[in-house]
């Protein structure tokens, strides 16, 4: 009982910036003998701290002035690691989930991926220079999620149907950093994505029930929240795109990154374009995917057509997760959003004029690059406070 009770206490640090026992009392039905109790443990084992009382800071205006409490948001730190296709970032944050230091770095080569020991040594230099960046006493950090471009069984593992690139964007980032905190979890990428969509002040899945965070970039990859509750599968595939070889007219899970550098390759070695076609004059072998974008809004017709092309398949794919989910929006996340923001524009107004009662909304992320990061911090902190009691504080150091 005294650890149900304690465990009430917490839930009501983590959401307010400072509490009283009456606070905690309206909430839980508590006496105020018991709040008292539980505070003053857990002042003792370094999760809450005893602020000024309530005449201290003028709120007070007759009898004993109230204890006041919150959260001791140095108390821990938490680490969310984006362990992406060509990029990798950490993020170390506080109990409140407040950036305290982060570090990136890209991966040497994009069109091949890289080694598992590459990718394991890049892995832990981000999270090093993280923590440096912080700073915080590598002894301080609680939990530490992983974000992976690939399906995660429970055990932290690619499924055992797993392809030998899921292998490789899950090289063994649980056994890494094993001794880094007390709790370490890997978890897809886009699963990490619909967290910080619902959690994140800037989210576009905040207040919904139901929706879908797409990453999109060389591949597809779908975190879905359903009914409020984000939706893994029984090996963690369930947000995976394979089924999209089946689908007629888009034929592959390839990202529209992937595909507009191919089309665009495609176009410009078939030596069809006209003289003046800003498109035609790139080089096949080093354009980018944002060359296409650009090549579009300087006026070049076989540009705007590959945007179409683009926005057509996206807007397939909407349509198709929005019949099999019946969700009220699509979020798309990933390098998409900087580089072919046209495409999604394109392929959101085809969804809002197509006339289909399940088509759902598709908004671009406002979260950035860092977004799986955020939520990875997100998760990190659930994981915490799942585990508060098996945890033991310490202490952050700061500048």
């Amino acid at each position: 009982m005294r650890r149900l009770n304690a465990r009430r206490v917490l839930d009501c640090a983590w959401g307010a910036a400072a509490f009283t026992a009456s606070d905690v009392m309206s909430t839980t039905g508590l006496t105020r003998s018991t709040v008292i109790g539980v505070c003053d443990q857990l002042v003792g084992t370094g999760w809450l701290q005893e602020l000024g009382d309530a005449r201290a800071v003028g709120d007070y205006r007759k009898g004993r002035p109230a204890r006041r409490y919150s959260l001791r948001d140095e108390a821990a730190a938490v680490i969310g690691v984006d362990a992406g296709f060509d990029r990798m970032s950490a993020t170390v944050a506080d109990l409140r989930g407040r950036t305290l230091g982060r570090a990136a770095a890209m991966l040497p080569t994009r069109a091949e991926g890289s080694d598992a020991g590459t990718r394991l040594a890049l892995a832990r230099r981000v999270v090093d220079d993280a923590i440096t960046a912080a700073p915080v006493d590598p002894g301080s950090v609680l939990a530490l999620t992983v974000g992976v471009p690939a399906p995660v069984a429970q055990n932290g593992a690619p499924p055992g149907y797993g392809t030998d690139f899921w292998h490789l964007m899950n090289p063994g980032y649980g056994r890494l950093f094993a001794v880094s905190a007390p709790i370490v979890t890997v978890e897809n990428d886009a699963n990490l994505a619909a967290i910080a969509e619902r959690s994140s002040t800037e989210g576009r899945g905040r207040q919904l029930d139901s929706f879908i965070a797409l990453l999109v970039g060389e591949g597809i990859g779908a975190g879905l929240m359903i009914d409020s509750r984000l939706v893994r599968g029984r090996q963690g595939g369930a947000g995976e795109m394979r089924f999209l070889d089946h689908v007629s007219g888009v034929g592959s899970a390839d990202g529209l990154a992937l595909c507009a550098r191919r089309w665009a390759a495609n176009a410009i070695r078939s030596r069809s374009l006209p003289a003046h076609s800003v498109l035609g004059r790139l080089d096949p072998v080093t354009l980018h995917e944002s060359d296409v974008t650009w090549a579009a809004e300087a006026g070049d017709p076989a540009a705007a057509a590959l945007l179409d092309q683009l926005a057509a398949r996206l807007a397939q794919i909407c349509l198709v997760l929005g019949a099999l989910l019946d969700v009220d929006r699509i979020i798309v996340g990933g390098s998409a959003v900087d580089s072919l923001p046209g495409a999604i524009r394109l392929a959101a107004t085809i969804l809002a004029d197509c006339g289909d009662p399940a088509s759902p909304e598709l908004v671009a992320s406002a979260l950035g690059v860092e977004a799986v990061a955020t939520g990875a911090v997100e998760h990190a902190l659930a994981r915490v406070r799942e585990q508060v009691f098996e945890l033991r504080p310490g202490v952050v150091r700061r500048q």
